[in-house]
């Protein structure tokens, strides 16, 4: 019987997107501007909750935690990769490696109930509107953020806990730029079948849990809208939801394409590209999405302008 030599792995190499230096030089260049950006984008609507009276409502103090957790996000990939483009050795050890799957869960999760708690807000505001400071009431929504960052972190810890408990070949090489599940998989010595359901019964629940949540809220929103507004009143109701159905789209669609398709459907820099779209494109238009569309948010600015030309 063959026995098969388990190494222990201290580092990974994360083979990123090309070895041309040109080519490297021009996406830290893209890259780096993407990741300021957005970490400015999602601090200005943080700010702007923050100083803004009349943005004190309990959906922008779960979009200023969204935004929270999308600079957690960005900040745990983007400038790992950043250094990695100007470097040689383009490593990462093997505990930095697990601590950075495990963040990356722990946002993602927490990411999805935040959605929901967020598409939870707006049909409490349009389907019970007289009910609506009743039922959100600050420790309510506070219990609600709370509760996805809990979520999230539970789902982070057994992951990482349960991939980083398998064994590993000789191979340290992963073909991406961040420390993603599937390609560490993939370097697994042993059968990864009871690791795999395990973690498909947590996506299920984190994910799929708070997808069905939005869509029935969202459901009933829309028959909501028709059913008992009037044409102006559905003009209004529909461009306050338009923004958190897109970035909810963008957030879930990506995602799906990424985790749920066949392995064998794309091939290396398809890959690259896919995740490219989820853990850099989407943050960086999240916040442009919430805030462009949005005449609260307009005013809130013009307000804060007026103010700081006064003083």
């Amino acid at each position: 019987m063959e026995r098969r030599n388990f190494t222990r792995l201290h580092e990974f190499i994360l083979v990123g997107f090309s070895d041309v230096l040109q080519v490297q030089y021009v996406l830290l260049t893209v890259f780096f501007c993407t990741f300021n950006i957005s970490l400015l984008a999602h601090m200005f609507i943080i700010l702007l909750y923050r100083f803004s009276s009349n943005l004190h409502t309990p959906m922008y103090f779960f979009l200023a935690n969204f935004s929270l957790l999308e600079i957690c996000y960005l900040s745990s990939t983007v400038p790992k990769m950043l250094i990695n483009l100007l470097s040689q050795h383009k490593t990462i050890t093997f505990y930095g490696y697990a601590l950075q799957m495990c963040i990356l869960l722990l946002m993602g999760s927490a990411e999805c109930c935040m959605l929901a708690a967020m598409a939870y807000d707006r049909y409490n505001a349009i389907c019970h509107p007289l009910l609506y400071n009743n039922i959100m009431k600050r420790v309510i929504c506070i219990m609600l953020v709370i509760g996805s960052w809990f979520a999230g972190t539970i789902v982070g810890i057994l992951q990482t806990t349960l991939i980083f408990s398998l064994p590993f070949c000789n191979s340290n090489r992963i073909n991406n730029f961040y420390c993603d599940i599937p390609p560490l998989m993939s370097l697994a010595c042993t059968k990864t079948q009871f690791n795999e359901i395990i973690m498909l019964i947590l996506t299920f629940i984190i994910v799929l849990g708070p997808f069905i949540l939005t869509v029935i809220s969202y459901a009933n929103i829309i028959w909501t809208i028709i059913k008992h507004h009037s044409a102006g009143m559905r003009t209004k109701a529909f461009s306050t939801c338009t923004s958190h159905l897109i970035v909810v789209s963008m957030f879930y669609g990506s995602g799906s394409i990424m985790y749920l398709r066949p392995r064998s459907s794309y091939g290396m820099n398809e890959e690259k590209f896919l995740s490219l779209m989820y853990t850099i494109i989407a943050p960086l238009v999240n916040p442009f999405m919430y805030s462009v569309r949005n005449n609260d948010v307009k005013n809130a600015v013009k307000m804060l302008v007026v103010k700081i030309k006064i003083k």
